[in-house]
């Protein structure tokens, strides 16, 4: 396993791959807020100034990726006030190279970047429908910060936030 940042000619790819291991949710919340998840994970935000774009690969091929937006950045288009720590965002990992620790390899590079960077938190946000991924989250130590939770499409859905003191 070979987590390094992605390079420029990797992004499309990266993003068709993001949209394939979201695809899963596209069965359990409202056509509209798919689209606007989709929109949002195959959008430029990935290349936010400051963002680091890491991939995973194994047997050399990107089999997962993951943004890690730096503090005091509007990652959520006004949705939510900045944040004074980094955050996780569009996390993926293929439908097939799934259990295989892709997805915990790559939140623990952010974790070290964020400490290397001496932060004292990590933070998240992550749609109320997405279990896996709340349940990958708290085991590796995140916990819930319901004051920043927000609900981007006014349909009920809530996208949920965690931090973890690293």
């Amino acid at each position: 396993m070979k987590i390094r940042d992605a390079k420029q000619d990797e992004l499309e790819f990266i993003r068709e791959q993001r949209v394939a291991a979201y695809l899963e949710h596209s069965t359990v919340i409202p056509a509209a807020h798919w689209q606007a998840l989709k929109q949002g994970i195959s959008s430029e935000a990935d290349r936010l100034h400051g963002s680091e774009l890491i991939v995973c690969e194994l047997d050399g091929e990107i089999v997962g990726s993951v943004v890690l937006f730096p503090a005091n950045t509007d990652a959520y288009e006004g949705q939510l006030e900045e944040l004074e720590y980094p955050e996780i965002r569009m996390l993926a990992v293929s439908p097939e190279a799934r259990g295989k620790g892709v997805a915990s390899a790559l939140i623990t590079e952010c974790i070290q970047r964020s400490r290397a960077k001496n932060y004292q938190f990590i933070g998240l946000h992550t749609g109320e429908f997405m279990k896996q991924a709340i349940k990958l989250y708290t085991k590796h130590g995140f916990e819930r910060l319901p004051h920043y939770d927000f609900e981007p499409a006014n349909d009920g859905i809530i996208v949920k936030a965690f931090r973890l003191s690293i």
